[in-house]
């Protein structure tokens, strides 16, 4: 079976061959075993990381589950580990094991002692699989360690948590995981990065690649490499997270009153006569009439003028927020705040806010107070944070999807591993309304004829408004149910912990998507409950609306028929739905003007399912388009970045060692460090060099120390300059387009002469600084 699936791939001779040692390692004691994997690390550590090597460390890891977890890898699960290894995305269905398939190809190359990142899509995971797989890699003399906000950890089985008693009620309902804090010993972040395998969000990855970048003392530095990630639910981080930077910022006092009054402007705007909106490529634009309105409020003559720059932005964005993003689709009001809320996952991106000043309009329209606007000294996208490892791999249960995208940004292959056991789920077709109203009466209906045979539901929608749309209409017809959605993020756990028992209907946004296991029986399963559940079909689970992105309904249909469970799913949509509204094009309109039947009657139209798949290819190209549109502009900001932290790393590293003479000399010398730097020379005399430098020697290393301290401040104040002209520049080319010149060839030319003056302005700037801080 396997050579049929994988052909010349050489799966099955590895599994042959790991296989082949389980009679012999099974009859080691514990210390043989150890002694096996120190024997290992030895050859590993003077031979390379050799794939001749793989299957007896595939086979240790294995004998170590069985003894430490009671689990022993299946044949997929091995063959997942394989596609890890050779650095590619293992496809692999929803619940068929990815955090236990992760663990061979992790300890084989955290056996080189270089640093294995496992990267997860929260913190709860991250710790929960320090413990749980941390047992593993401890068994086999492998330190693991645990990454999360604000703290770190080390797994240390002799370690109880002095907070254990207080999170009773937390361990027994995220999952039925009893032991996520037990055994988390609280670490400095340098000491959980001299880990061989370390566990952590992307979020926690990045900020900190960031905060080493801006460190003014080596001591400050946490990370140590970036050698093999393994990414967790890849296509949610390097697809649906790529557009979003990680970005570390200071308030900018100003702007918070021009939002506000900026916002009361569009408030009086109205669609059609003073902006337009474009929904299929979600932008919004301001008419002339519209401008002239804009300038009669605001009392200047000419808004385009070049010194109303500013005001030009703060409208954009005002009208951004209240054209285009809606009020508990987009985002929510809580506490004051407003809080994103994640399309893909339906959860709420606490401390994560919109960028360019949109957030502040956001603000500004709800009426809360608006938050200082921020001045940006870091960035960086997780396209090219991923790009710093020498190798990546990733998995997760829908990757087919964006194969193109995965080849061709990061030079990924997906691999399908097959399920240890065959699916049985049901993937019934879509039922298609002519109208929303006649879609809810309809899923209404259907919830209550599956309930009265006690099969458990799930009913996922695809915002919080519509969340709470079904609930009413569940309420009214009597029906006992659960809602989940941003708003009550906090019973997440006790939510899913119950939403496989009998009767048990969780109406959820796409919160209950990804990574959710939702157990028969409950969790802890009830086995005879389980049982008659088995008897029911299983799970259904019905979506409401089909998403933009095909994997996040794929998400969705995965929480049924999990691990060979039988379970159905079924899609109620309506041609009113905004994907066909918005994506169907004149084939739909034509046809719900054609439609004469009742409007409680289904539609059953090839067509219409066919405009559908054809709907979701088309917005899934076009978001490709705009991620690749963005990071060949990132990739330009990303050469430059890569300059200045290596020149400002040899800087820092100078500056440990007591050696800030040599950085003032070389800053000084007449080989300046734009030519160093392989840009045009730009020479200058400088007689007070030999001075200068002189005085620097006489310094003691304390003094020493401040100056190349003040160099490194001057480079990220130029940095920060520089990265807010790039900003501003990307925002200007794109009207070169109508002058019929290439946004991105322009782009290009302007970034190289802005960077070629910062580098010189960094060698003025240096020695303006040195000679009043010797004087």
């Amino acid at each position: 079976m396997l050579a049929k699936l994988f052909g010349r791939s050489n799966f099955t001779s590895l599994i042959k061959k790991i296989n082949s040692l389980e009679p012999t390692f099974e009859k080691l004691s514990d210390v043989e075993l150890k002694r096996k994997s120190e024997e290992l690390k030895i050859n590993v550590r003077s031979e390379g990381l050799k794939e001749e090597y793989l299957p007896e460390a595939f086979a240790l890891v294995r004998e170590a589950s069985k003894r430490t977890l009671g689990q022993r890898h299946f044949d997929v699960q091995l063959i997942g580990g394989i596609v890890l290894f050779r650095g590619q995305i293992a496809e692999m269905l929803t619940g068929e094991g990815k955090t236990l398939a992760a663990t061979a190809p992790a300890y084989f190359h955290g056996l080189t002692g270089k640093g294995v990142h496992i990267v997860t899509v929260n913190d709860y995971l991250a710790r929960r699989d320090t413990v749980w797989m941390g047992q593993i890699y401890h068994f086999l003399g492998l330190k693991v360690g645990c990454l999360a906000h604000d703290t770190a950890f080390l797994y240390d089985p002799s370690y109880v948590s002095e907070i254990k008693n207080d999170l009773d009620k937390e361990r027994d309902t995220l999952g039925g995981f009893k032991i996520v804090h037990e055994f988390l010993r609280p670490v400095s972040r340098q000491e959980a990065y001299q880990s061989n395998i370390l566990y952590g969000t992307n979020h926690e990855f990045g900020f900190d690649y960031l905060r080493d970048n801006l460190a003014y003392d080596k001591s400050q530095q946490v990370q140590r490499n970036h050698y093999y990630a393994i990414i967790d639910e890849v296509d949610s981080i390097l697809i649906d997270e790529a557009r979003t930077p990680l970005i570390i910022a200071a308030p900018d006092l100003e702007s918070s009153d021009f939002y506000r009054k900026f916002s009361r402007v569009v408030s009086y705007l109205k669609e059609g006569e003073d902006y337009t909106i474009d929904e299929e490529l979600k932008s919004v634009e301001i008419t002339n009439a519209g401008i002239d309105r804009v300038e009669e409020m605001i009392k200047v003559q000419n808004f385009y003028a070049p010194e109303n720059f500013r005001l030009v932005h703060y409208l954009e964005q005002c009208l951004k927020a209240k054209a285009l993003f809606q009020r508990d689709k987009d985002y929510l009001v809580k506490n004051g705040q407003v809080i994103i809320i994640d399309e893909f996952t339906g959860r709420l991106l606490l401390g994560r806010r919109y960028s360019g000043g949109l957030h502040q309009a956001i603000e500004a329209k709800e009426g809360v107070i608006v938050q200082p606007e921020s001045r940006t000294f870091a960035q960086i996208t997780l396209q090219n944070l991923f790009r710093l490892y020498e190798k990546i791999a990733g998995m997760t249960g829908t990757a087919q999807t964006s194969a193109e995208e995965f080849y061709k940004v990061y030079n990924l292959e997906v691999v399908s591993i097959p399920p240890n056991k065959p699916m049985i789920r049901q993937n019934l077709p879509d039922v298609i309304y002519k109208t929303k109203e006649a879609k809810y009466k309809a899923v209404a209906e259907e919830i209550k004829h599956r309930h009265e045979t006690s099969q458990p539901i799930l009913l996922g929608t695809t915002s919080v408004e519509q969340n709470e749309h079904f609930s009413k209409l569940l309420t009214q017809a009597g029906i006992s149910h659960e809602v989940l959605n941003a708003k009550n993020h906090e019973r997440e756990g006790e939510i899913i912990a119950q939403a496989g028992k009998l009767k048990a209907v969780t109406v959820a946004t796409n919160m209950a998507g990804r990574g959710v296991d939702i157990v028969l029986g409950g969790n802890p399963p009830n086995l005879e409950e389980a049982q008659k559940i088995k008897e029911l079909s299983g799970l259904l689970v019905i979506g409401t609306e089909r998403h933009e992105a095909r994997r996040i309904d794929n998400q969705l249909q995965g929480r049924g028929g999990r691990q060979g469970d039988p379970g159905s799913n079924q899609f109620f949509l309506s041609l009113e739905d905004d994907l066909l509204r918005i994506f169907g094009g004149e084939r739909v309109k034509n046809l719900m003007n054609l439609l004469k039947i009742p409007e409680d009657q289904p539609i059953e139209s090839s067509l219409i399912s066919k405009v559908i798949t054809e709907a979701q290819k088309k917005v899934e190209g076009f978001n490709f388009d705009l991620r690749k549109h963005l990071l060949e502009y990132d990739d330009v900001l990303n050469k430059q970045r890569n300059t200045i932290y290596k020149k400002r790393q040899e800087i820092l590293e100078k500056i440990f060692v007591n050696k800030v003479t040599d950085i003032v000399e070389e800053l000084l010398s007449a080989s300046n460090l734009s030519q160093q730097l392989n840009a045009p020379e730009k020479t200058e005399s400088d007689e007070n060099n030999a001075e200068v430098i002189k005085k620097i020697k006489s310094l003691n290393d304390e003094q020493k120390k401040i100056i190349g301290q003040r160099i490194l401040s001057v480079l990220d104040m130029l940095w920060m300059n520089h990265l807010e002209n790039l900003e501003a520049l990307h925002e200007s080319v794109r009207i070169r387009a109508y002058g019929q010149k290439d946004p991105l060839v322009e782009y290009k030319y302007e970034s190289r002469g802005l960077f070629r003056e910062l580098l010189d302005n960094f060698k003025n700037s240096v020695k303006q600084n040195i000679e009043q801080l010797i004087r």
